[in-house]
């Protein structure tokens, strides 16, 4: 089943996400490899492809795990966690419907 994982930054993350982003995208190519992830991305702070010093709110991934809690496993060892990107980390259901 899909899974939607909605991480949230806590304030000034941007640094500790540029520290920590190599080992979180290295984790997302590794899903997509394997033919799981939906999609993946951050949420700017502001209505910019290129957010700069305002960085990141968070990030969305929509990937697939045999259950949820094998999905908050896998949220839960992100790099951005363990780097104290995320303030926290939610994970639901996803139902794909279109496209």
């Amino acid at each position: 089943m899909w899974f939607a994982i909605v991480g949230t930054d806590v304030p000034e993350s941007l640094d500790k996400r540029k520290s920590a982003r190599p080992e979180h995208l290295a984790r997302l190519e590794k899903l997509q490899a394997e033919g799981r992830l939906l999609l993946a991305g951050p949420f700017p702070a502001i209505e910019s492809e290129d957010p700069g010093p305002a960085g990141f709110t968070g990030s969305l991934i929509i990937a697939e795990f045999p259950s949820q809690a094998d999905a908050q496993r896998w949220a839960d060892a992100d790099p951005y966690v363990a780097a104290g990107v995320y303030a926290g980390v939610e994970v639901k259901p996803f139902r794909k419907t279109l496209p």
